[in-house]
């Protein structure tokens, strides 16, 4: 699965440049078959706007929130886009500047204000960013863009027209939402979010939105939180952008990277600082695994420890005689990967981009497994009894259960990332395959498919070709875990037609048909087929 091309030609480069929103979809170029059960639509998201007038946004996570459709009919597909009309956005167009505080980029002070209302805005508290960059989802018959604070905005998935911003804190007990939500078959969503807990200490809530309302009215308002997880430091919470849920489990990974609070609640004021400046590591903490029952949500309180990781991603979670198997894509040590996404460094040449990749947490797809049923007198002996795997947990004098993964896929630089699986049939589910985009020094070069029982792996890769994120559809006459295909969109630089919607068979990830454009495609991060 490590990438056989190298970029010295840097188109890459490309997927990181401003483009425009479209006034009516356009038509593509098909290449082979569209297979006939593909009849819906691929939403994804991403940023699109890369500066405001004469000011940069510096981070990969900065950029304005741009929607991405392509759409199926008779064999046909259109691709259409729009700019999501956040408050960051529509502010920074009417000013030509940087408005509101990016994750990177830091919004300074109207120049036009005279000194004493630039000083009475300072107490007004910090306006929180809106732009939603990462993900949609549905919510109810609803469907919602989002980034990873407080506010989401529901759009229109057909005219791509934004509907309106929601604070989620007007609901729940909730500092912000990751946009990775798990949904189960009925339409419940689940979420998590770091909150203020007990005694003025930061916990974690899982938050539970119910699926479509018999009377129609809007399940965001029946929003509740069903369990809470403790943090092990009192001021500083983890940074958290997934979690796992198995059927009856939820699990959340509390990784070495914390969010310093106050820093973060007085740098704001005091001067021009934005979120990548509260993060720090903890050295000494290592990662924790806490555990939850699932309905009726119950914390279980049990210390599970390994060596320090950043996670991002979750790839599934499931039970499996009295164990939880929890597969996740992982960044060794305390080091926060996110101060590698800088754009001038993802913007280098490729020279460059190797020399920081070599710095950076090296990444590992890992296996983990927890025990469910402890005793203390099982101390130093290995409790995982599963007879598939090599990961380990052993219980030592304090209590305390030591876990040590098995290593699923690991290459130098080479990261097997934003992972997919059959969700809708496997999620939460005993599994064997899951699909992920291929990163090389961090550039998206390829896409992947790994076993996770036999470790057996596929790749599709082209020369000056960028992939995102593969978003596995079923088959729905097939039978197999993996009968159905992978979605990804391709920017092509030095092509023709720049951009395309490319269609692999989920078995091998050969190619079953393209679909071309006559535009640029930036980047996306995340995103869903909606039938």
């Amino acid at each position: 699965m490590v990438s056989r091309f190298e970029h010295p030609a840097g188109s890459y480069k490309k997927i990181f440049e401003t483009c425009e929103d479209l006034s009516e979809p356009l038509p593509t170029t098909i290449t082979g078959r569209i297979p006939s059960y593909l009849k819906g639509s691929l939403l994804r998201l991403g940023p699109g706007l890369f500066e405001v007038g004469d000011e940069p946004f510096y981070h990969l996570f900065d950029g304005q929130a741009l929607m991405h459709k392509f759409d199926f009919k008779n064999g046909q597909v259109t691709y259409f886009r729009k700019f999501i009309k956040t408050d960051a956005y529509v502010r920074a167009i009417t000013e030509n500047r940087v408005v509101i505080t990016e994750f990177g980029t830091c919004a300074y002070p109207d120049p036009c204000k005279n000194i004493f209302s630039r000083f009475f805005s300072y107490f007004k508290g910090v306006e929180v960013t809106d732009n939603c960059l990462v993900n949609v989802y549905p919510i109810g018959e609803d469907f919602y863009a989002v980034t990873e604070t407080n506010y989401i905005t529901k759009v229109n998935v057909e005219t791509l027209e934004t509907l309106k911003k929601v604070d989620m804190c007007d609901y729940v007990n909730i500092n912000g939402v990751t946009a990775h939500p798990h949904i189960e078959r009925d339409g419940t969503v689940y979420n998590i979010g770091n909150c203020m807990g007990k005694g003025a200490s930061l916990a974690y809530n899982i938050v539970k939105i119910p699926p479509t309302q018999k009377d129609k009215s809007d399940p965001i308002e029946k929003s509740k939180v069903v369990v809470q997880f403790p943090s092990v430091e009192r001021f500083k919470p983890s940074y958290v952008h997934s979690f796992g849920m198995s059927e009856n489990y939820f699990v959340f990974v509390e990784t070495p990277v914390k969010i310093n609070l106050l820093k973060f609640l007085s740098a704001w004021s005091i001067r021009g600082s934005n979120y990548m400046d509260c993060f720090e590591p903890n050295e000494a903490q290592g990662t924790l695994f806490h555990i939850a029952k699932k309905d009726p949500g119950e914390y279980i309180d049990l210390k599970f420890k390994g060596a320090p990781i950043g996670m991002f991603h979750h790839i599934n979670t499931y039970e499996d005689q009295g164990f939880i198997v929890v597969d996740l894509c992982g960044w060794k040590g305390f080091e926060f990967v996110y101060n590698y996404l800088w754009l001038a460094n993802l913007r280098a040449n490729w020279d460059e981009v190797k020399k920081a990749a070599m710095m950076a947490p090296q990444p590992e797809v890992r296996r983990y497994v927890i025990p469910l049923d402890v005793h203390k007198e099982e101390q130093g002996k290995n409790l995982v009894s599963l007879p598939y795997t090599t990961a380990t947990a052993v219980m030592h004098a304090d209590g305390m259960i030591w876990l040590e993964p098995e290593v699923l896929f690991s290459g130098p630089r080479q990261a097997f990332e934003f992972p997919n699986i059959n969700y809708k049939r496997f999620g939460g589910r005993n599994y064997s395959y899951a699909y992920g985009l291929g990163l090389n020094h961090f550039i998206p070069d390829r896409i992947c498919k790994l076993n996770v029982k036999t470790k057996e792996t596929w790749v599709w890769q082209e020369p000056d070709s960028y992939p995102s994120e593969p978003l596995f559809v079923q088959n729905p006459d097939g039978v197999d875990e993996d009968d159905g295909v992978l979605l990804t969109i391709v920017a092509a630089p030095g092509s023709q037609r720049p951009g395309y919607l490319l269609i692999l068979n989920a078995k091998d990830l050969s190619e079953v048909a393209r679909a071309e454009v006559e535009c640029h495609i930036p980047v996306t991060f995340h995103g869903m087929y909606k039938h």
